[in-house]
């Protein structure tokens, strides 16, 4: 897969090449209903924050079941330590493509994925501020309450920093829990 290393004074980011089994939708606007709204014609942006996680993943699935609609455009953003690192890349880059080829399948949006480089709650809130986007959806990591008072978390972090989009924070999957309610 070809991808596009680009330097920003801020941070370093690639974006990622998705596959062609996903239709690009192109720009041209879908037919007008007269009861639909302008944003609803032109679709909503929608951030999601992912990782190789099972709660991200939760995050994820739930966006595209309950938040996104037909004509939005699904961002996906995954931190990582070093876009230059080809191990690190490649696995991001793989997990991007089947999350693309699922949100095409489940919720028939369009999707855009970027690897950023730097701390998790500080890329997301930039991409926030850069995309303005309808939402932005984060999952937990599923530490108990004293471990994230202790630590701190991403979710916690980008709900008091992320001053552009409402953000979502989506519970942990439990153990057994089959439902994304």
């Amino acid at each position: 897969m070809e991808t596009l290393l680009e330097e920003e004074e801020e941070y370093s980011w690639r974006e990622v090449k998705l596959p062609s089994l996903v239709p690009v939708v192109g720009e041209a606007e879908p037919p007008e209903l007269e009861r639909e709204t302008g944003e609803r014609r032109r679709g909503r942006e929608v951030l999601v924050a992912v990782d190789h996680g099972p709660n991200s993943k939760h995050a994820f699935d739930w966006a595209l079941i309950h938040f996104c609609r037909l004509a939005d455009t699904l961002h996906l953003v995954h931190a990582v330590s070093s876009v230059n690192n080809e191990v690190i890349h490649e696995q991001s880059q793989v997990l991007m493509e089947k999350l693309a080829i699922e949100a095409f399948q489940v919720a028939m949006v369009r999707t855009i994925a970027r690897i950023v480089e730097g701390d998790p709650g500080k890329v997301i809130c930039r991409e926030a501020k850069r995309l303005k986007p309808a939402a932005v959806v984060v999952g937990t990591r599923g530490r108990s309450l004293i471990q994230s008072v202790l630590q701190g978390s991403v979710s916690e972090y980008c709900f008091h920093n992320c001053k552009w989009a409402p953000v979502i924070i989506v519970p942990g999957k439990e153990a057994g829990d089959e439902s994304l309610v």
